[in-house]
């Protein structure tokens, strides 16, 4: 996919088009902590942080975290909040995590798995940083187990140009086992709504990143004619909830 730079204009609207609420991080926590240990605390990383959705969140919940992440104005407006102890951001990339060997107990990585440009190299990274038998969260989308979120259908070719991001499953975890990692889950979670489908038009506007970056102005216009429609007919309406993909893997 083409390299979305954050620094220029995504930043500013990136928390509000990509927030969550109360119910879905929670069931987003659950989650997570069905795929790690039961000790408390642990030590986490959360790789491709962004403006720390989930960075907090994972310190209160779990123990220690520090978020890694490349944009500089990502992490300012992630700094900018108030903070739980034990929370702090670097910057960084899966490629190159500033970090010392073995000092991490998990790694998440949420929807920041297609934006690394070395997977191999992070691979290798990823294996640096943590402890033997530490755990990679990876909240990724596959090109064969992707959500079908129900906006994408209003957009010509929606489905498959964003699915088409994603790498499938079987290339991703071979890509981990061939470096001696095993996969310990694959599961889906339910994302509860996000809100009103009103609601839902209003921050899809605010991405001009990933999926809509790949299609035309002609189709994007299109698009959002077609899903203005459809919202005006119920702006109330809840979004439905989506199955999400989850895949834990294990380092060696």
């Amino acid at each position: 996919m083409r390299r979305i730079d954050y620094d220029t204009d995504q930043y500013r609207e990136y928390a509000r088009s990509r927030a969550l609420t109360e119910q879905q991080l929670q069931a987003w926590l659950s989650a997570f902590e069905a795929a790690l240990p039961a000790r408390r605390p642990l030590t986490g990383l959360d790789v491709g942080s962004g403006t720390g959705r989930f960075t907090p969140a994972l310190a209160r919940a779990f123990g220690p975290v520090t978020g890694i992440e490349p944009s500089v104005r990502m992490r300012e407006d992630a700094q900018m909040q108030s903070l739980p102890p034990g929370v702090r951001y670097l910057a960084g990339s899966a490629e190159d995590i500033p970090v010392q060997p073995g000092s991490a107990d998990y790694v998440l990585m949420f929807l920041s798995w297609h934006h690394v440009q070395d997977k191999p190299g992070a691979i290798r990274e990823l294996s640096r940083v943590l402890r033997p038998g530490g755990r990679l969260i990876l909240r990724a989308n596959f090109s064969d187990h992707h959500p079908r979120y129900w906006w994408l259908e209003h957009f010509p070719r929606g489905f498959e140009v964003d699915a088409s991001l994603f790498q499938p499953l079987d290339e991703v975890v071979a890509m981990f086992t061939s470096a001696g990692w095993r996969v310990a889950d694959f599961s889906t979670v339910t994302e509860p709504s996000s809100g009103t489908r009103g609601d839902m038009l209003e921050r899809l506007r605010l991405r001009t990143g990933s999926f809509f970056a790949q299609l035309s102005s002609d189709e994007q216009a299109v698009g959002f004619r077609r899903l203005e429609q459809a919202v005006a007919a119920d702006p109330d309406a809840p979004v439905p909830a989506s199955a999400e993909p989850l895949l834990t893997l294990e380092r060696p």
